[in-house]
């Protein structure tokens, strides 16, 4: 079983998806890190199931509604670690510098 960690980029832009969510309608705020942590823990035993990007660097697709959103993520060689870098919206272009 891998651990898993975020990144301190990953935990802001948990927060600012939240925060983005939560004055039109705080329930779906609240459902939606429910969702993306639940898809999140399935790296802790699957960390391999999202798609490659470069390197050891892959993203998961993580299905809410209609849309969704994107974790980019690094597993380590032995896959005892797995790291969350970034987390984005799929209607969101891109990454920040610095996140790959």
């Amino acid at each position: 079983m891998s651990r898993l960690t975020l990144s301190p980029r990953a935990r802001q832009d948990l927060q600012r998806l939240v925060d983005f969510l939560l004055p039109g309608d705080p329930d779906a705020a609240a459902d939606t890190v429910t969702v993306i942590r639940q898809a999140l823990s399935v790296l802790t035993h699957q960390p391999r199931i999202g798609r490659p990007v470069q390197g050891r660097l892959r993203e998961l697709v993580i299905q809410r509604g209609n849309t969704g959103y994107i974790a980019l993520y690094r597993v380590s060689i032995d896959l005892a670690e797995v790291e969350v870098l970034a987390i984005r919206h799929q209607r969101e272009s891109g990454y920040h510098p610095g996140d790959l």
